[in-house]
């Protein structure tokens, strides 16, 4: 595949390569929270905000100090500072979670991810109307509740699938599986050749969401970014694998493959 990266300049200023907004984490699942804003730094971002609850941000912090911290809701009052919104990994589908992806659903004017429970939730209050700039990334279950019909049906018509999803939400759709599909609002496709089974370890999906997030804050278009980030996602799975086996490869290993994984296509 071939596909430009953002531009890296010597003299480029500290924030000059976007601002992602990150919402994500819940009480029993702050990792996703961690890989999602961490990989979303790996990929090239300037900087990376957490909005969460305390219990999240705490674990979080504790692993590290690069990421910048906001009480939950907090991000409300002031989404047009980012360039970037990313929301869902690990957000669990309370009430709480509920508020948040309507209000961002209705109000984000930037370019807009939704991953995991922010896919259950669109799904649960069935909510199709999303911001113009908006990336879907499901796997084959919330691909199902997101149109209705069953896993079977996704997983034996992938592309068929991620088109639908992209008429449906007038978004660009990223369908997670073996050969992931990603599909444009104008109906351009990209079926993606790298990775392998490592991928299927939980929290990878958080990592390729983080990637996208960070791709897409330095200014990529969309469906590039998104293209860009699935396919550099499979290289570090292929690349983490050669060092630790495919059985032993965990989500936070991909993120420290990024930087050899931008290397190959540099």
């Amino acid at each position: 595949m071939e596909f430009n990266l953002p531009e890296r300049k010597e003299n480029s200023n500290k924030g000059t390569f976007g601002k992602v907004l990150n919402i994500a984490g819940s009480k029993y699942m702050p990792g996703a929270a961690y890989l999602s804003s961490v990989a979303a730094l790996k990929i090239g971002c300037g900087y990376c905000f957490l909005d969460s609850n305390e219990e999240t941000i705490r674990a979080v912090a504790a692993q590290t100090q690069n990421i910048v911290f906001m009480p939950l809701f907090s991000c409300l009052k002031q989404l047009e500072d980012f360039d970037v919104i990313s929301i869902g990994c690990g957000l669990s589908t309370s009430s709480d979670a509920e508020y948040l992806v309507k209000n961002i659903t209705e109000h984000s004017k930037v370019p807009t991810i939704i991953d995991a429970d922010g896919l259950n939730v669109l799904a649960k209050l069935n909510l199709t109307v999303l911001p113009t700039n908006t990336i879907l990334t499901p796997h084959p279950a919330e691909a199902a509740r997101l149109l209705r019909t069953t896993v079977d049906d996704i997983t034996n018509n992938l592309e068929k699938s991620a088109k639908k999803i992209s008429e449906l939400y007038n978004c660009v759709t990223v369908l997670k599986s073996h050969n992931t599909v990603v599909y444009s609002q104008d109906f351009e496709i990209y079926v993606n050749n790298t990775g392998n089974s490592a991928l299927a370890k939980a929290g990878s999906g958080d990592v390729l969401t983080g990637m996208i997030a960070g791709l897409s804050a330095q200014k990529m278009p969309l469906f590039e970014a998104a293209k860009a980030a699935v396919y550099l996602h499979g290289l570090c799975g292929e690349l983490a694998a050669e060092d630790l086996t495919e059985y032993s490869v965990m989500a936070q290993d991909l993120i420290n493959y990024i930087p050899k994984a931008i290397k190959r296509v540099l």
